[in-house]
């Protein structure tokens, strides 16, 4: 009888083993493809967004430095997940949000300044875009248009559907919009780390009311911020580089778009121009691809990109670019900033630091995000890690 007993034990646990066995492991992040298996990297991983904006008086406004002649103040706090920003016509400034508050807010420009949550329990409301007064929002899976706006701020009431058939998913599918000459454009990111993306990892733009879709630059990983040149009306975008290839490698780009639909800037065969990729590199050249206009840091996390066309800064950054680098997650020393670029005029860029001291002791204070000019010529910048949004201003 024990020794039935026994025999009995002994199958329970080797059926339980073969349960265990076929039971399929936990499907790996898409953040998390190629990362190595050393103790440091496997540490690593994007950095949580904080639950709750910080607290008004724990800002580190008092903690940015900027070129001589400029001011930072806060402008508004209290903003949970503060990512993307348009300005309405009658004054009113739209934030969107993204993995956290899942909400659009619209702040009265004068006043207060208290964010009005407007759309609420929408994941990934990030892409955001104010035109003739409709508001356009964008998801990782559809395209949204809100009339009359401003007049409705209480009740947006059921938005006009322009597109619904985005891929979806979580790796960079959220979107960032512009309109210019009565074009949507946006992006669909690549669905992973590193991949044969397929139609994904491209630059598009439809007419207005949904139709007429066109690409207008392949080969870009993840581009959250994109601009016109309002000299030239070319395109001008930051781009992601791959993680995991190592702690200086590859730097994100910035790009300039001269023959839209006509240009592959190199993901996921080469990297910054210079750098095929292990894997998906072979038998590819680099000098089969744009070259980026400059290099904005390894793993920069380069996001809002946004020329200047106000008249209070000094005429040396008129016509610039302001680009918002949000900082590294996949690296151990961090580092976020404002950085300001000049085009050369020759398809190019030169670069330098504008707004510092988002990091203290190697941690994140705040993280910038996105920008907005003002009528006045101030400018807007948006911090989703501290949940506030900061004034730039010149000379008064």
């Amino acid at each position: 009888m024990k020794q039935f007993r026994s025999l009995v034990v002994l199958a329970t646990v080797c059926v339980g083993a073969a349960a265990l066995a076929q039971t399929p492991p936990a499907e790996e992040p898409g953040w998390a493809k190629g990362r190595p298996k050393s103790d440091a990297a496997m540490q690593m991983a994007p950095v949580p967004a904080f639950p709750i904006p910080t607290a008004a008086d724990q800002l580190p406004t008092a903690k940015f430095k900027l070129p001589p002649g400029f001011k930072v103040q806060t402008w508004a706090s209290g903003v949970l997940d503060a990512r993307g920003m348009r300005q309405g016509a009658k004054g009113n400034i739209f934030v969107s949000s993204l993995f956290v508050a899942n909400k659009v807010y619209a702040i009265a420009e004068q006043g207060n300044r208290q964010a009005k949550v407007i759309i609420d329990k929408m994941p990934l409301a990030t892409g955001i875009e104010f035109h003739n007064g409709s508001l356009y929002v964008a998801t990782n899976t559809k395209i949204l248009r809100y009339d009359n706006a401003e007049d409705r701020l209480d009740n947006l009431g059921e938005p006009t559907v322009l597109y619904d058939k985005l891929p979806g998913g979580t790796d960079h599918s959220w979107k960032y919009l512009r309109i210019r000459d009565n074009k949507l454009y946006f992006a669909i990111g690549a669905p992973c780390n590193i991949c044969d993306p397929g139609e994904y990892a491209k630059i598009y733009r439809m007419n207005l009311d949904g139709s007429g879709m066109e690409t207008i630059a392949s080969g870009v990983r993840n581009t959250v911020g994109f601009d016109f040149d309002p000299k030239t009306g070319d395109l001008w975008f930051t781009d992601n580089g791959r993680d995991w290839f190592s702690e200086e490698l590859p730097n994100d780009e910035l790009n300039h778009v001269s023959k839209p639909g006509q240009q592959h800037f190199g993901y996921p065969y080469c990297h910054q121009g210079n750098v095929p990729d292990p894997e998906f590199g072979w038998g590819k050249s680099c000098s089969d691809y744009v070259k980026p206009a400059a290099l904005l840091g390894p793993h920069a996390g380069s996001l809002g990109m946004t020329f200047y066309r106000g008249t209070m800064f000094p005429r040396k950054y008129q016509g610039a670019m302001f680009i918002a680098r949000h900082g590294p997650w996949n690296r151990t020393t961090k580092y976020a900033d404002v950085s300001v670029a000049w085009p050369d005029g020759k398809g190019g860029a030169r670069i330098e630091p504008f707004m510092t001291g988002f990091v203290e002791n190697n941690g994140y204070l705040g993280r910038p995000v996105d920008f907005l000019v003002l009528k006045d010529g101030s400018m807007l910048v948006s911090d989703d890690h501290a949940g506030a949004i900061y004034r730039i201003s010149y000379g008064r």
